[in-house]
């Protein structure tokens, strides 16, 4: 068996500057964790489901020692002093991620991580997105707070796991998310990989020394990965590529495309490495154009094409999306807008909606009559309703007529925990142009 493990340094957290005093109290009791009070009312989302403890709700922090790292397991309770759960402390606008709400004497522990994971893994053998032992397809294995693990992402492609972890707490139980995942997956799991290292660089507290890499394997695993989904071959390049190297919050969606694309021209814009395209191709589109600003990206999916016996159809493009749809005398009559996240923070909420409205809106006036355009939005800040409201604005500044067929979401695999409207990020709208 081989086994490869990422520098030491990957692990080591560096403690962040303490809080202002004025937040802090002496421990009533004996415990080495601190409590953390909320305001009165404020544990009424928490007792609803939501994980997240914004630093406004917090009244005290009872400390027996030194404050609170970023990372470091505290106990919550309310104004009256009554448990509401355990959780990850940060330094942020979040300042704790709720992880257990049963156990009140003692934070998780390595057996815990195994269990919660194995439950995970139950829910996607139930809802048939994995056969639980070898499958050749990929599947989100762990959706965060919508699994109940707040700044943990685990995507699995055909045995190989790759894993981001969002804060500094799951950074550091990254040992016993790994050890409880091989516990959980057995002989089906071939390898893991870290892709955490450019998520990190952006917390406090953290020494800035991590990279991505492979964590472990049970043998030589090649980059890129193959597996498959709806029959479809693709590959996948966690080290390299964006996110965790594939977006299968769209999968459902895919399979959508490919009853809708037969017969018809198709315009992927945003391509990235033709997870839409191969879709389209598959159910029979005459002609795909995968158009991304990356060329690694477009010659991954023209790689796609070809792996599938589909490259006579294909045609990749690198360029600016949006300089493509300005310069274009006119569409094919089935686009697809799926661009990146416009806005990751309510500060930036505004111009992704101009964003959104300025892009829908060229691409609407060079679509040709009886036309389908599929736009999507994965920005969390930015709702369903926000961003419906903005696509209609785009039409009617566009002077198209347009009906929405379908509204869009994300797969079962990206769950969303009751309370956490949030969590539901990615929105998306079918709509016909005449």
């Amino acid at each position: 068996m081989e086994v490869r493990l990422g520098p030491a340094d990957w692990l080591k957290i560096d403690r962040p500057k303490p809080l202002p005093h004025q937040y802090l109290r002496g421990m009533s009791n004996l415990s080495a964790h601190p409590d953390v009070h909320l305001h009165p009312g404020k544990e009424k989302p928490i007792k609803q489901g939501h994980p997240w403890v914004f630093s406004g709700a917090i009244s005290r922090i009872e400390v027996d020692d030194a404050a609170p790292a970023a990372g470091d397991w505290v106990r919550v309770r309310d104004s009256k002093g009554s448990f509401l759960g355990w959780g990850h402390w940060g330094d942020g606008s979040i300042a704790v991620r709720i992880l257990e709400r049963r156990q009140e004497t003692a934070p998780p522990i390595k057996e815990w991580w195994a269990n919660h994971l194995s439950r995970c893994l139950d829910v996607r053998i139930a809802t048939g997105l994995w056969n639980g032992g070898s499958d050749e397809r990929g599947f989100r294995a762990v959706h965060g707070e919508g699994d109940g693990l707040s700044g943990l992402v685990i995507d699995i492609y055909a045995g190989l796991a790759v894993i981001q972890t969002h804060s500094l707490g799951m950074h550091r139980a990254l040992d016993d998310i790994a050890d409880g995942l091989r516990a959980a997956m057995g002989n089906a799991l071939l390898g893991m990989v870290n892709k955490s290292g450019n998520l990190l660089q952006k917390l406090e507290g953290h020494n800035g020394k991590d990279r991505d890499g492979w964590l472990w394997s049970t043998k030589e695993v090649d980059l890129p990965h193959p597996f498959q989904e709806h029959g479809i071959a693709y590959e996948v390049d966690p080290v390299r590529g964006q996110k965790t190297g594939f977006f299968l919050d769209q999968r459902d969606n895919r399979a959508l495309l490919m009853d809708m694309a037969q017969g018809k021209a198709v315009l992927n814009a945003f391509s990235y490495t033709g997870g839409f395209s191969m879709a389209a191709l598959r159910g029979g589109s005459p002609r795909v154009i995968s158009l991304d600003a990356s060329q690694p990206a477009v010659d991954a999916a023209q790689r796609h094409a070809e792996l599938n016996g589909f490259g006579d159809r294909h045609e990749g493009v690198c360029g600016d999306v949006m300089a493509y749809l300005r310069q274009t005398d006119a569409l094919p009559p089935f686009v697809i807008l799926d661009p990146p996240a416009y806005a990751k923070s309510r500060k930036a909420r505004h111009k992704a909606v101009q964003g959104y409205k300025r892009l829908n809106e060229t691409a609407l006036r060079k679509m040709p009559e009886n036309s389908v355009l599929w736009t999507f939005s994965c920005s969390q800040v930015v709702d369903a309703r926000l961003f419906e409201d903005t696509v209609v604005a785009a039409a009617l500044a566009s002077g198209r007529q347009v009906r929405i067929l379908r509204r869009l979401g994300q797969p079962a695999d990206h769950p969303t925990q009751a309370g956490h409207g949030e969590a539901r990020y990615l929105k998306g709208l079918i709509l016909h142009i005449t």
